[in-house]
């Protein structure tokens, strides 16, 4: 069982604060230090979620992917099939989670950044957060993802664009696959900036920004919109040379990242391990809206001023800034 307490604080609205600050890691860090970076990069970016997101890219290649003869041309048979298969993921994967934290509740909340739970109200769709975030992750989030993927498997069985083929080419192969987290965190914060300006925000991204106090169903819960922006991070793959494995590490990645990200906990239990989600920073970005629009290994938002490491400081610093904006208005 979690000790909370060896981890942080709760505040005096009872909201849970971890003692361990956001960081970017050593990667872009100066003077380099290439030894950090090694270990860095072997225990915080090889062996982390993202292991998993790639171990489901590769079942989901070989296991449960339409022949290439079949994908060749765009018929509804295997397009119906990819789209259930993903459906399948998604409530797997969303619904395990939220049955676990949310439902059961196998760890109370301990380490819960909210101490309350989702609940109902007027700004949802149904009236509930859960059935809002349900409602719009598979209506519209899971059809979206499933388009792109469509398109990009018949651009590449078709011919269309070509392969990266990992007997001709395994370095590159290789390196290309290392860098799609990178390659998310790039788009994902170039988008995610762009839906915060106000026309954007006012009709696309505040439907996501309903989960003040966010579960794991929250991470796809979007406007149609904004799924066609963050779901066209696996268009870059009709362009560069690369694999279609490649593409499928780019959307599994994409659909289940976000879970960890706003399940709305530091740390889970799972089989007595402690497993870290590295959500406080996305966490915070919920609460305040104007900080951390991304997290991960390139430090986007320190180098652009948006970034909260949850110290005091920061929160100082963030008071300053909004105090000034209102003079400024």
């Amino acid at each position: 069982m979690i000790d909370e307490a060896e981890l942080g604080v709760r505040d005096p609205k009872g909201n849970y604060v971890p003692a361990r600050r956001n960081d970017f890691g050593p990667l872009f860090s100066w003077p380099s230090r290439p030894a950090a970076i090694a270990k860095w990069f072997v225990t915080s970016y090889v062996f982390s979620w993202q292991l998993l997101y790639f171990g489901v890219a590769v079942v989901v290649w070989f296991v449960a992917t339409p022949d290439l003869d079949t994908m060749a041309s765009l018929r509804p048979g295997w397009i119906g099939f990819v789209l259930v298969r993903n459906l399948a993921i998604v409530v797997a994967w969303y619904g395990l989670w939220h049955l676990m934290l949310y439902v059961r509740k196998t760890q109370q909340t301990r380490t819960k950044f909210n101490a309350k739970w989702p609940r109902a109200g007027s700004r949802f769709t149904f009236g509930h957060q859960t059935k809002d975030n349900v409602f719009w992750s598979l209506a519209s989030g899971v059809p979206v993802m499933t388009a792109f993927e469509v398109v990009g498997l018949w651009l590449f069985a078709s011919g269309r664009i070509p392969w990266l083929h990992w007997s001709a080419h395994p370095v590159w192969f290789i390196v290309l696959m290392v860098l799609i987290p990178i390659w998310r965190e790039l788009h994902f914060y170039a988008i995610h900036r762009l839906i915060h300006v106000p026309a954007l925000y006012k009709t696309v991204h505040s439907l996501h920004h309903r989960n003040v106090n966010p579960g794991p169903w929250s991470g796809l819960s979007m406007h149609p919109l904004e799924h066609l922006a963050y779901f066209s991070a696996m268009a870059i793959h009709w362009i560069v040379p690369s694999h279609p494995l490649h593409m499928l590490f780019t959307e599994f990645h994409l659909v289940m990242a976000p879970v960890p990200g706003h399940s709305g906990f530091e740390e889970v239990e799972v089989g007595g391990v402690a497993l870290d989600t590295h959500g406080y920073a996305h966490y915070l970005h919920h609460k305040y809206f104007e900080v951390n629009y991304s997290d991960g290994a390139v430090p986007l938002d320190r180098w652009f001023g948006s970034f909260h490491d949850g110290s005091p400081d920061a929160m100082a610093r963030l008071r300053a800034k909004r105090s000034v904006a209102a003079v400024e208005a």
